[in-house]
């Protein structure tokens, strides 16, 4: 709970840092004469950006169980069930977090996600693909990579990020719109074709920057998350499962999963900016180089 409200108070000290620059240049009494309230703007731009991503948060759990048809194991059937379910437990204590939901979902490829808007109440699920091509260690290890991701509050900080940045986007496509409207087209009533059509561009390219933005801290936290995984399972379990997801050539999950699993897609060039995981080289290499895992 400190660290979403301390994340708050942070972007609602940003709202007053930009309003007060603003207005310290005279940017904001010119907006407001020219029909843009600065300060209202901005505060309606974060209850829509932060809205969102919180929504999206409040029913990631929810959401995720239908979207991967994940069955919840409610009372373990066999004993690869009851094992992963003790797995989890386990670490879920050495991490210090409530005891997540557990789950498989049926898939060939050998993934992992872990989900939810809270670190006691969160959902860890793993696919029929991975059971079949990983060892128990290898398992373990992909268990603490998510266990860990729930424990470093990472669906909650992502959100937040998102929030931001949704908020960002919002305000400047509006403002890039206004200025092209009231200074290129010197528009002096209402708003013309011009700030809609500037907005919606804007929106898009910087919607585009903001997701760089957002996927640089989801590959940031997958460093960490591995670290997690050595720590609750061994570091040549975690080096070893991540091999194993390196000679499977799977596909990565759904686009609105990715970022939550264990496995992200691969990529070139500027496709790269977009991806939610590191190239599996990459962490690999960390994992060897990190001193005391």
């Amino acid at each position: 709970m400190m660290r979403i409200l301390l994340f708050l108070l942070t972007n609602f000290a940003i709202l007053l840092v930009a309003s007060a620059t603003l207005r310290l240049l005279g940017v904001e009494p010119w907006l407001d004469q020219q029909g843009i309230n600065f300060t209202s703007l901005l505060i309606f731009g974060a209850v829509l950006g932060f809205g969102g991503a919180f929504v999206s948060l409040a029913i990631s759990k929810w959401s995720a169980k239908r979207m991967m048809r994940v069955q919840v194991i409610e009372q373990p059937r066999n004993e690869t069930e009851a094992w992963l379910v003790e797995t989890v437990r386990r670490q879920a204590q050495l991490a210090g977090i409530g005891m997540p939901e557990v789950g498989v979902f049926n898939a060939p490829e050998p993934n992992a996600f872990a989900t939810g808007a809270r670190r006691d109440q969160a959902l860890v699920a793993v696919s029929t693909g991975l059971l079949q091509r990983m060892n128990r260690q290898q398992v373990e290890a992909v268990l603490g990579h998510e266990v860990s991701h729930v424990a470093n509050g990472d669906m909650v900080t992502l959100t937040l990020i998102q929030g931001v940045v949704n908020t960002f986007v919002f305000v400047l496509s509006r403002l890039l719109g206004q200025i092209v409207d009231r200074v290129v087209f010197r528009n002096e009533r209402g708003h013309g074709p011009a700030f809609w059509v500037t907005t919606i561009v804007a929106e898009v390219v910087l919607g585009f920057l903001a997701m760089m933005i957002v996927m640089w801290f989801s590959r940031r936290r997958e460093f960490r998350a591995d670290s997690g995984g050595a720590r609750l399972a061994g570091r040549h379990h975690m080096i070893g499962a991540l091999e194993a997801l390196q000679r499977s050539h799977g596909q990565p999950l759904p686009d609105k999963m990715a970022a939550f699993g264990i496995s992200g897609g691969m990529g070139q060039g500027l496709k790269k900016l977009f991806l939610s995981h590191p190239p599996l080289e990459e962490r690999i290499a960390a994992l060897r180089a990190a001193p005391g895992v």
